[in-house]
Order: structure tokens, then sequence, then C-alpha cells
């Protein structure tokens, strides 16, 4: 897949980070403070989630990269890897002090930053192949 339909993915991460922030906080009105144990409150701007998620959007497709140049099967040992770290990133929402609504409006991010990046790096535009290979992991028909 080019660099350019995995740099579309992320952008489509951030952004629709962004649009779960729009709504939740000036849209909804849920203020996005969280407080962890010993640490002053923080307010989550858009700023927070623009970071976020192209840090994580980042470190993801880094991750591919490395994983398609040492594995064969990189890109399903990503996706696992990308739905793994999904479900473990609810539970720092459990550590810290914030409404439900804050909570909530933090978990939809989350999953939004996934439902884009999961499938913009796995499926992606389709891609010239060369003769004798298949549409997954770009391995040769057969080899399996």
């Amino acid at each position: 897949m080019s660099i350019r339909a995995r740099s579309l993915g992320v952008a489509g991460a951030v952004a629709a980070a962004l649009a779960v922030w729009a709504v939740g906080e000036p849209a909804l009105g849920h203020d996005l403070v969280v407080e962890q144990p010993g640490k002053d409150a923080t307010d989550l701007g858009a700023g927070a989630f623009v970071t976020f998620s192209l840090a994580a959007s980042l470190l993801g497709l880094a991750l591919l990269a490395v994983l398609e140049r040492v594995t064969a099967h990189g890109l399903r040992i990503w996706t696992v890897t990308a739905i793994v770290v999904l479900a473990l990133s609810f539970f720092p929402l459990t550590g810290v002090e914030a409404s439900a609504g804050a909570k909530t409006v933090l978990a939809l991010a989350h999953v939004a930053v996934a439902a884009v990046l999961i499938p913009a790096f796995r499926y992606g535009p389709p891609q010239r192949r060369r003769a004798g290979e298949s549409a997954e992991d770009g391995e040769a028909v057969g080899s399996r």
C-alpha cells in the first residue's frame, strides 16, 4: 500500500478523533476534564485529541512498517495487535476521575480512531499486484 494511502488513513483517524471531541464538548457540552490521582485536573481540548490520535496513528504506522519488513504476516499481526491495543486503551479510563459524559467521549474517540485506522491500513485502495500474488500480505498464491 502506498505511503499516500496510509497518510490519508492517519489524517482520517485524527479527523475522526477531532469530530468526536467537537460533538462531545462544544456541541453536547461535556466538560472533558480528567483528574488522575495525585495530579492536577486536565481539561482535554481539541489539541489533546489531535496530539494523542496523531501519535497513536504514527506509532501504529511505524509498527506496521516494521512488521511488513520482518515477516510475511505483518499485516495480520498488526491487525490483531491494533485490536488488542484498542481493548487495552479503555483501562486507563477506569483510573481517572471524570464525568460519565467525559469518559464516554474519550472511549468513543478511541473507537473512532481505530474504526478509521484499522480498515485504512488493512484494506486501503487496491494495489497492482504481480502475477501470482494474493491480495493478503502480498504473498504468492499457494505459499501458505
